[in-house]
């Protein structure tokens, strides 16, 4: 999938990526694949998503 990291508070580790279809996914820092554990805000972005914990969130997330 392609989407746009909406939120991303570096404290926490924690974000949401908005998907092209308009869903919302969380995440955290950990599924960059490129291991910065950080993401600005609008960066365009492909993850899949996954079930984990009761809910689905993006993982895998790869910036583009």
């Amino acid at each position: 999938m392609r989407g746009t990291v909406t939120e991303f508070d570096e404290y926490v580790a924690l974000g949401v990526v908005t998907a092209e279809d308009g869903k919302t996914y969380p995440f955290h820092c950990v599924s960059l694949l490129d291991g910065t554990r950080t993401v600005d805000v609008g960066q365009t972005v492909e993850f899949e998503v996954k079930f984990r914990v009761a809910r689905y969130e993006a993982v895998e997330i790869s910036k583009i």
